[in-house]
């Protein structure tokens, strides 16, 4: 793997670019910019960027809704697929707040998972308005990310 000399603007990990499919940009622009609060970038009749904490998010325009999947983890049946951010638990909470404010209703409140065990975490979900489903969770110990 080749890295890159690192410098002032280039991030110190490589962000990601997802694309996920909506049924209806307006929902999306009012969802992703004013319930979330993500900044946006540039955008077209069938697709909008989004500044997802540094990473390059992009709402696309696709009629056909994302297909339900459930997998039962700590008591809860999770939504597949999904995706989000790991925060800091300030800034999870901060979220959860905000949702809340805005009125979200939350496939899984926000709750503690894993609790006095490796890997806990405070974690919620939610789906976007076409149906998405979105993990923001922060972990008690950052550095058990990854820890088995």
């Amino acid at each position: 793997m080749i890295l890159e000399e690192e410098n002032p603007t280039t991030p110190s990990i490589p962000r990601f670019h997802l694309a996920m499919p909506v049924d209806d940009l307006a929902a999306a622009r009012r969802f992703y910019g004013e319930v979330l609060g993500l900044e946006q970038g540039r955008s077209a009749d069938t697709w909008v960027d989004w500044n997802l904490h540094g990473h390059q998010f992009v709402t696309h325009l696709a009629p056909a809704g994302p297909e339900r999947v459930h997998n039962p983890v700590d008591g809860h049946d999770v939504p597949v697929p999904h995706f989000g951010l790991i925060l800091t638990v300030p800034r999870f909470q901060a979220l959860a707040e905000r949702l809340r404010a805005a009125g979200t209703e939350f496939v899984i409140e926000p709750y503690v998972r894993f609790e006095g065990q490796t890997g806990e975490q405070w974690t919620m979900f939610l789906l976007d308005p076409a149906g998405n489903a979105l993990e923001f969770k922060a972990f008690a110990d950052d550095a058990q990310v990854f820890a088995v």
